[in-house]
This record gives structure tokens, sequence and C-alpha cells, in this order.
């Protein structure tokens, strides 16, 4: 196995390359600069100048490539030109953040979907199977930023439960006290996040089951007196999580990539709304930085789940 993830390591070199290429040319082809924004009936059109020649505007594409790939091998990945500080110090105090969303997301989402996916599948065509299809309907069916405002409105305006915007409190101190407030924020647009992403796990999960339920392996384990919970747990389920191991290295990078309509619907500073930033902002440095990150993010999210689907199904492993 090692030898395939090696491979598949190198494979991704020339991805990246590729990545790279496609997404500062792209970057560049954008309307605007970064400073068309600082533009007044009081600007000096000299001062302009001047700032896009200092940042190297004026210089050939394939100059400017150059120049941003060896800063790349450097560990810098610029400097905003809106905010004026290092790039890589401004992703990574947002990294932080999505990071802390993205695992509470995952363990909600997965605690929800997995029971009702069991519950669902056991239960074919009874009472407790079609309350799940009705949820997986109505989660489906209502649009993200709807679900999001109307959590908002209900729990943060209404109920007055939990805040609707920021990371953390202006008063909150302490190592303790900070952590605290940083949950208290992340719980309900987490929430809300794992709800709308149940839909896929159930449907899978179910249907895996009610598939499994009728093969021959467990028919055999049943004439042999073996006990259904046990033929369940050992041959039913665990066939039936294969599609959803399958999915879970992606959906994490996925998610670490930034939800960018719940992080800007709760003006929650990751790194989804920073990438909607900096789009608006024609701020090139941040924008070609966070796409490469979420482009590697994506390759290596498909990398994890072939590991996984190997550890998990050892009729799939390469030699």
């Amino acid at each position: 196995m090692w030898k395939t993830v090696l491979r598949r390591v190198l494979i991704m070199i020339p991805q990246v390359i590729i990545l790279s290429i496609l997404i500062f040319f792209l970057a560049k082809m954008m309307p605007g600069d970064p400073f068309s924004g600082q533009i007044n009936p009081n600007t000096d059109p000299k001062q302009l100048e001047a700032l896009k020649r200092a940042a190297g505007l004026y210089d050939p594409i394939p100059v400017q490539y150059g120049r941003w790939v060896g800063n790349l091998f450097k560990g810098d990945l610029g400097t905003s030109y809106i905010q004026h500080v290092p790039v890589t110090s401004l992703i990574a105090d947002r990294a932080v953040n999505t990071f802390w969303l993205a695992l509470l997301t995952t363990t909600i989402s997965y605690g929800i979907s997995i029971p009702l996916g069991i519950t669902a599948g056991r239960h074919q065509d009874e009472w407790q199977d079609q309350a799940v299809q009705i949820f997986n309907y109505v989660t489906f069916a209502v649009p993200p930023f709807v679900f999001y405002i109307l959590g908002i409105w209900l729990f943060g305006f209404t109920l007055g439960w939990f805040p609707i915007s920021g990371s953390v409190s202006p008063n909150a101190s302490g190592f303790w006290g900070t952590l605290g407030s940083q949950i208290y924020h992340i719980i309900l647009p987490a929430c809300l996040v794992a709800l709308i992403t149940t839909t896929s796990i159930v449907q899978y999960l179910r249907t895996g089951i009610v598939d499994n339920k009728v093969e021959d392996y467990v028919r055999t384990a049943h004439s042999k007196g073996v006990p259904e919970n046990v033929v369940f747990r050992k041959h039913i389920l665990r066939n039936s999580l294969l599609p959803i191991a399958s999915s879970f290295g992606t959906t994490i990078t996925g998610l670490l990539s930034g939800s960018m309509i719940v992080e800007s619907v709760f003006s929650y500073p990751g790194m989804g709304k920073l990438f909607l930033d900096s789009i608006g902002q024609r701020d090139y440095t941040t924008l070609t930085a966070l796409i490469l990150i979420f482009g590697i993010l994506t390759l290596l999210g498909n990398l994890l789940s072939d590991i996984i689907m190997s550890i998990v199904d050892p009729r799939i492993r390469i030699k």
C-alpha cells in the first residue's frame, strides 16, 4: 500500500504544477487590479502608477509567475494588497477558525447521519424509514443559504441562544475563556451545515443496507443460524459503510477548504469568507494562494479516500 501512496504523491507533483499555472494566469485575466478600488476624485494617477509598478504588475506575465513560484518554494505567499500583511499569516489565522468549524461539523454530521441511515435501512418501508426520508427531502430541498438565515433568525434573534457573527467574543480572556467562546460561536453554524450535509450520507447508507440485506452471503449466514445482530453488524453494515468511507477524505478536505456560504452568512472569519473577500477586492496574492491551497487539499482528499478504502476493503488493494 505504501508504494501506491508514494506513486500517487509523485503523480500529484505535475498536477500541482499545472494547477499553479492555471490559477496564476486565470487570476491575471480577471478585470481590474488591487488598486482600482482606491480610485476617487482626489486620487493622484501618478501615485497609482507607482504602486502598480512597485507591485510588479507591469512585468511580463511569465516573469510574475516565475517570481511567484520562487517565493512559494521559500514559503512566501506574498503580501496582501488590501490588508498589507503577509498572506501566510493571514491564511494561518483563518485556517484555524475553519479547522475548528470543519472538525465540529464533521463530527455532528456523521453522528447524525449514520444512526439515521442505519435506522432507515433496518426498518425499510416502516414509519422510521418514512420519517428519515421526510427529513432527507426537507434538508435536500431547502437551499443552504435559506436554511442558514432561518437558523440565525430562530436561534440567534428570536431565542437568543447563540451568537450570529464572529468567531470569539471581545470580552473573552484566558485560554479556556477564549476556547469556550470559540466553541460557542461555531455551534450554530456547525449544526446547520451538518444537517444540510447529512442527506447524501443517510441515503448512501440506507441504500447500501437495503441492497446488502438480500445478498447471497447474508442468506448463507442466516441459514447457518448466525444471530441477526451479528449478521447485520459484521456483514450488512460493514459493506454498507464502504461508499461513505470512500468519500470521507473529500468530505473533510472540502470542509477545510471553507464553507463559503455559511461563513459569509455568519460573518465567520474563515478561509471561505477570505476567499470571497479576495475575489471582490482583486487581492491577487491572497486569491491565488487560497485557490492553490484548495486545489492541493482536494488532491490530498482523493488520496486520503483511496487510503481509507484500501484499509476497509482489502479487495481493492493494489499490489
